[in-house]
């Protein structure tokens, strides 16, 4: 299984008791894809029986992902403690038991709220530069 060989190259990353990981805290494109679909799926369940596939076809308008990232996908999202998954085999391969945590719950709203922010930093800013010019424009008519 993919998955597990996944697994395997966490466990080589091991030093002493603390992980290092390849992935950084921020989620990247994949993961948000990945996040927001579980988040849509999950949104009304404790706990959601999904497989890759799925979440490969669902994903598929904005990225291609394959099982493999798909795999690391979640293994990155369930150490940044966005979720926590159980992997069961069934008859059509194998599936994800998917439940979110804390975190994985609330990946919509602070997504929200991070664009909200941006948008008034980058207005702030723009407001600032204008204010600026036209000071500088008043101090450059005053002292000519």
């Amino acid at each position: 299984m993919l998955f597990f060989d996944v697994l395997q190259s966490i466990k080589k990353l091991k030093i002493g008791d603390n992980y290092i990981k390849q992935w950084s805290s921020m989620p990247n494109r994949n993961e948000k894809l990945v996040m927001n679909y579980l988040c849509k799926v999950c949104s009304n369940k404790k706990t959601y029986l999904v497989s890759p596939h799925e979440i490969a076809q669902a994903t598929s308008k904005k990225a291609v992902l394959s099982v493999a990232e798909i795999d690391e996908i979640m293994t990155s999202l369930s150490l940044d403690n966005y979720i926590d998954f159980v992997v069961s085999d069934g008859k059509n391969g194998y599936y994800y038991c998917v439940s979110l945590k804390k975190k994985g719950q609330t990946f919509i709203t602070d997504a929200k709220r991070q664009k909200k922010t941006l948008g008034l930093l980058v207005l702030r800013s723009m407001f600032l530069a204008t204010v600026s010019f036209i000071f500088g424009l008043i101090l450059k008519a005053i002292f000519k």
